[in-house]
């Protein structure tokens, strides 16, 4: 099966009894039952509330629970941090311990139930939190903070504990941080950078600090959620809180395993209504990284192609480096929305410009050729022989006038561009320093974005450090790859947002007549024969080829003359797997003497290979068209997903698919098509006509559908191969395979 997963889903197992028992489940969304409407057709949720997470980071009251002034121990530094920040923030902080009076002279009480007044956020400086959970209930406390580790991250033992903390939690009404979390969101973050601000959200608190640091470079964080090992609160619990918060301009992530599919798509789709950029990193590309991950924080990282998909479907950008989300956030958070998708790459060498202008094209960026009038007036800066089109060469920035800020205001005038980049390979005074101030002045009178590379490895030149990242109107990269990154990322992400309508809001309710069609085939636990299978297509109307299924010689031959010659014939039963390699196929039968002697052969061969037959498929032959492969298969993480790719007998080999999580629109089944290496077959190729899109998309579409309403009955389906016939003539689906869950 293509892009299989196997395994447990991560919803609950009551959900996946009372699917499979024909009732309708009842979800919990953060911690209350679900309204109907609330409902997509398969029970899931369609909306998410956003947790008001305001006196979590900003808290009126604080307990810390375990408090210390003991020099020499952990507690105490924590301490120590933690009195600082409320003091940061303005709350009032309350020492909890039971053999001391005070605390670095705060007088401290008992336990939780002698706080002088209800707190909004506790820290739990103790090494197993569960018992004090119960104790936060009554005592009305909104968050709480566990620092401890050895929990799901140390293996079955600590996952067992985590579940016991996870469920008392969920029982308490307290919203919970970790546990084996940090101080991350208790650091001193600077209150004198004005602009668009990055929230961060990380479950390794060592990896967000070169994004915390960028404070260093002017550029303006607001918050850092630490998510540790997500027993309650979870990384998407922070992207709808933060896509919310009016002073975030992007969101930046780095994440190691995803607690539930869903939830995710939620936030990630609340990010996108609101235009708010997501970038991330997400551990687990590769099956090392995806074990270490599982080490790190005890969650199941998913299967990568799944989650790459389900990113992209909802606008996450996904980055691989921490170098790419710091430089990639700081574009989203600060840039404008873009005016036009061209960019122009401005250099003072030709070799640069060619170099620059290889690796952004490479990318998918657009560097279009500027128009003979605008080449005419920037030579009348620049010498004739340089070249102008794009790359724009000046042969060394102009020094001594005004012609250098002219050259770039007239490229910025442009209206085919949208993006001005300049390479600046290394410095060379006073040429760079010129240059560099040209561009922060042309940038802070347009609105059109100014990029510029400042390859230098020293980088403490002033045209750097005072010039280029002293405005917040330049973006300023050290190297060609992120700066590429950033730029594509920057003009994808406003092209999503201004088209983007949310799946959720048109995704089906109630079951449509199919289902009840559907029911009736499904054998809990079985494969479906292929005729089953197909049968099962036709209820979603999805076409097939005409067919019978017979159980004897004479039948087949009757059947053969009904169909039409030529005939393929076919074992059907149901635990046949691989039919060709088995011998278990005939085509392109042409005569009554033919169907006899293949009926009998593919009997016999059954027979010696122990295979069950429920009869024999006598098939129309459909021969022209290009072969697809459209499935369902379940993830662990997400659930039901839809595959579509390169199809017919080659399909493990060439491994051409594309994958979405349902619900989706039509704009993404094209999109789908969009990322098969072999698109271009869909077209035409060597003489071949083009093949039916229409069709093909319409099959994604009615399979989707499937996949909601049957998607946790149903552990595998394929069709293989659809054969997509020319333009106008539709879609067949010549074989089928079913697995029941």
């Amino acid at each position: 099966m293509l892009g299989s997963t196997h395994g447990t889903l991560t919803t609950d197992s009551r959900r996946a009894r009372v699917i499979a028992c024909g009732e309708q489940p009842s979800p919990v969304v953060h911690g209350r039952p679900a309204a109907t409407d609330d409902l997509d057709v398969s029970g899931r949720p369609l909306y998410a509330d956003v947790p008001d997470l305001d006196r979590f980071f900003r808290p009126e009251s604080v307990a810390v629970i375990g408090a210390s002034d003991t020099e020499g121990r952990p507690n105490t530094g924590i301490t120590r941090q933690l009195i600082g920040w409320a003091e940061r923030v303005g709350a009032r902080l309350h020492p909890v311990h039971p053999t001391r009076q005070s605390v670095f002279g705060i007088p401290c009480s008992a336990s939780v139930a002698d706080l002088p007044e209800q707190v909004d956020l506790a820290v739990l400086l103790v090494g197993d939190p569960l018992p004090l959970i119960a104790e936060l209930s009554e005592g009305k406390v909104k968050f709480a903070v566990a620092f401890a580790s050895g929990f799901a991250e140390t293996g079955a033992e600590g996952a067992a504990a985590q579940e016991r903390l996870a469920a008392a939690v969920e029982r308490s009404g307290v919203r919970l941080l970790g546990p084996n979390t940090n101080l991350n969101a208790f650091e001193r973050f600077r209150d004198d950078l004005d602009g668009p601000a990055i929230a961060l959200i990380t479950q390794s608190g060592h990896q967000g600090r070169p994004v915390f640091t960028l404070q260093e470079l002017g550029v303006r964080l607001s918050h850092w959620a630490p998510t540790g090992n997500e027993a309650d609160l979870e990384t998407a619990d922070f992207i709808s809180y933060f896509a919310e918060q009016p002073e975030v301009g992007a969101i930046a992530a780095y994440v190691e395993g995803l607690k539930d599919g869903r939830s995710f798509l939620l936030a990630a789709d609340r990010a996108a209504r609101r235009g708010v950029p997501v970038v991330a990193v997400k551990v687990g590309r590769t099956e090392t990284g995806a074990r270490t991950a599982a080490s790190h924080t005890g969650k199941l990282t998913g299967a990568d192609t799944v989650v790459d998909a389900a990113m992209r479907q909802f606008g996450v950008i996904r980055v691989d480096g921490l170098d790419e989300l710091q430089d990639t956030a700081t574009l989203l958070a600060r840039a404008r929305p873009p005016r036009a998708d061209g960019v122009v790459v401005y250099s003072i060498s030709g070799g640069t410009g060619a170099h620059f202008a290889d690796l952004a094209t490479e990318a998918g960026l657009r560097l279009p050729t500027l128009s003979a009038a605008k080449q005419a007036e920037l030579h009348e800066w620049i010498p004739e022989y340089l070249n102008v089109s794009n790359p724009v060469d000046n042969g060394g920035h102009p020094v001594g006038d005004w012609r250098g800020r002219k050259i770039i205001d007239a490229i910025l005038d442009d209206p085919s561009v949208g993006v001005l980049i300049c390479p600046i390979t290394g410095p060379f005074p006073p040429m760079s320093d010129k240059l560099a101030q040209d561009l922060v002045d042309a940038a802070e009178q347009t609105d059109k974005l100014v990029c510029v590379v400042w390859g230098s490895p020293v980088g403490t030149e002033a045209a750097y450090r005072e010039t280029l990242l002293g405005s917040s109107r330049v973006a300023t990269f050290r190297t060609f790859a992120n700066c590429i990154t950033a730029v594509r990322a920057y003009l994808d992400h406003h092209h999503f947002v201004s088209g983007y309508r949310s799946p959720f809001d048109e995704a089906p309710r109630i079951p449509s007549p199919s289902y009840r069609k559907a029911q009736a085939l499904m054998m809990p636990g079985r494969q479906l024969s292929e005729h089953a299978a197909k049968q099962l297509l036709r209820a979603y109307g999805i076409r097939v080829p005409r067919e019978q299924l017979v159980t004897s010689a004479a039948a087949a031959v009757r059947a053969a003359s009904l169909v039409g010659y030529p005939v393929v014939m076919k074992a059907s039963g149901a635990q046949i797997a691989h039919k060709t390699e088995l011998g278990l196929v005939k085509v392109g039968l042409t005569s009554a003497s033919q169907v006899r002697d293949a009926y009998r052969e593919l009997t016999d061969i059954a027979r010696y290979e122990d295979i069950s037959l429920d009869g024999v498929l006598v098939c129309q032959m459909v021969e022209r068209g290009v072969e697809m492969v459209v499935g369902v298969t379940h993830d662990q993480l997400f659930g039901p997903t839809v595959t579509v790719g390169l199809g017919g007998v080659l399909v493990e080999v060439l491994r051409d698919a594309a994958v979405r999580v349902p619900p989706f629109g039509e704009d993404q089944a094209l999109a789908m098509l969009s990322e098969l290496r072999g698109r271009a077959l869909l077209d035409g190729v060597r003489g071949g006509p083009p093949v039916d899109v229409d069709a093909l998309i319409e099959v994604v579409m009615r399979v989707q559908r499937m996949a909601l309403e049957l998607g946790d009955q149903i552990a595998e389906l394929d069709i293989n191969p659809l054969m997509v016939l020319p333009r106008g003539q539709g879609a067949v689906a010549l074989d089928a395979m079913a697995v029941c869950r």
